[in-house]
């Protein structure tokens, strides 16, 4: 098969598997947001195949699901397109730059950061015409609704790309979907960086738990 089918063929895989995780791993947060793991997978994509991959997964899959699944049509897209873009091609191109473990460390700590004031702007301009309210109510939302909502979720994000890439690179590899490239050695360095993942996803998951009020 050749390389070009091949990378279709894995991006198609990706962008159904992401419609999937969004559809059956949606999580409610707070007041009308949750979170769902289609990121997560639309970045591995972008780690594999760079960041247009990403954004042409994300888009796909942000049409689909207003297509099928969502209540508030091209509002509801153009959020999610920002949202997943902000982050995974963020996170992809500084990767594509520094293809190390460091450089994907790096791309996902920024992509994080600035997903989070990417949406306080969209939440700022889209959310009181989704809303139906002033947009002085939005802005007083912001610091106890928004920002720590695009905190966990960016959190979560890159915690859980962090510990899934590198299988899924391998499983690929494996399977004769990507060619094999060489790995740096860099074992201590990866542990590390897979329990301070651990410590993230335990952290965000808890605010989970605090912002529905179960704990």
């Amino acid at each position: 098969m050749r390389t070009d089918t091949k990378k279709i063929c894995v991006l198609a895989a990706l962008a159904a598997l992401a419609f999937v995780a969004m559809l059956f791993g949606r999580i409610p947060v707070v007041m009308f947001l949750s979170y769902d793991p289609k990121d997560v997978i639309i970045t591995i994509g972008g780690f594999l195949y760079g960041p247009l991959a990403a954004m042409a997964v994300t888009t796909v899959v942000a049409y689909v699901e207003m297509l099928l699944i969502s209540d508030t049509g091209y509002v509801g897209m153009i959020m999610n397109v920002v949202a997943g873009c902000s982050f995974a091609c963020t996170a992809s191109f500084i990767y594509k730059k520094y293809r190390s473990l460091s450089g994907a460390v790096i791309g996902l700590i920024a992509a994080w950061i600035l997903t989070t004031a990417v949406m306080v702007l969209w939440n700022y301009l889209i959310t009181p015409l989704y809303m139906g309210v002033p947009r002085a109510d939005v802005v007083g939302m912001m610091m106890r609704v928004f920002v720590p909502f695009n905190l966990l979720k960016g959190g979560l994000n890159a915690a859980v790309t962090m510990l899934l890439y590198k299988p899924v690179k391998k499983a690929l590899q494996a399977s004769r979907m990507m060619p094999q490239t060489k790995e740096e050695n860099k074992g201590k360095f990866y542990i590390g960086v897979a329990i301070a993942s651990v410590f993230v996803i335990i952290t965000c998951v808890l605010w989970v738990l605090v912002f529905r009020e179960i704990i």
